[in-house]
């Protein structure tokens, strides 16, 4: 691990989001969802989350979209299943190894509502869990060299997931600024062809005691730079937090 100064950076994250003993409390998490963007417009499933109700369980990898495509439904997530149900329960549509079952990433490559659901089950996943999944076993972590990035100094984590956790990539960057608060993630998610993207992350909120970044952007990276217009943008608002007994 490379020495900066102050505190190890996965310790001041914690804290900054809220500090550890109190996400090991967090039981689900729930929020209102509009994601949108070209991708989706592409891939062919431009509406898919615009205006769902999602909750994640924090010590379960489940997710659960509420009137996924369609008033009445839902779209339940695991990393081995999913699942589209009525509002009784009954499995309408579904796919086993769900991570094995994308096209292959070309210009006309589209996505049914389980690839779609799939991508977004751990996609959110993951993102309102976070930090709380960097304590994980399994997860590897390792401070990197900080760097200036738009005349600020960021800290970065280098990330290892096992295979057992769902997410874009098994190497990821998280960077942070000086406060600890989560700023970028580097990834190249492999269900969309292992092509490298920056996840921009901004507009932290403190709920229940934890904090979450309730916008988030996705640019591009072409030849090692950032392309200029967002192809995913991601909303949480309506954030709440179910703590165990």
């Amino acid at each position: 691990m490379d020495k900066t100064e102050g505190p190890g950076l996965l310790d001041l994250v914690l804290e900054a989001h809220g500090g550890i003993e109190r996400w090991s409390k967090a039981k689900t998490i729930r929020a209102r969802l509009n994601m949108g963007g070209p991708t989706w417009t592409a891939l062919g499933q431009e509406k898919i989350f615009a205006g769902l109700d999602v909750a994640v369980e924090v010590n379960e990898q489940r997710t659960v979209f509420t009137g996924f495509t369609g008033p009445g439904l839902r779209g339940v997530y695991t990393p081995d299943h999913v699942a589209i149900e009525d509002q009784h329960g009954t499995v309408l549509q579904e796919r086993h190894a769900p991570r094995e079952a994308y096209p292959d990433r070309d210009g006309d490559a589209r996505w049914d509502p389980l690839h779609a659901l799939y991508f977004g089950g751990y996609g959110m996943w993951n993102y309102l869990t976070a930090p709380y999944l960097l304590t994980l076993p399994g997860v590897h972590t390792e401070e990197l060299e900080p760097r200036q990035v738009d005349g600020e100094r960021w800290r970065r984590l280098g990330v290892t997931f096992p295979r057992h956790i769902a997410t874009h990539s098994t190497e990821q960057t998280f960077h942070y600024d000086e406060s600890g608060l989560q700023r970028r993630v580097d990834y190249a998610p492999y269900v969309m062809g292992n092509r490298p993207a920056h996840h921009y992350t901004e507009a932290h909120r403190t709920v229940s005691g934890l904090v979450f970044p309730t916008h988030r952007y996705v640019l591009p990276v072409e030849d090692g730079h950032p392309g200029h217009a967002p192809i995913i943008i991601v909303d949480f608002t309506d954030i709440a937090v179910d703590f165990a007994d």
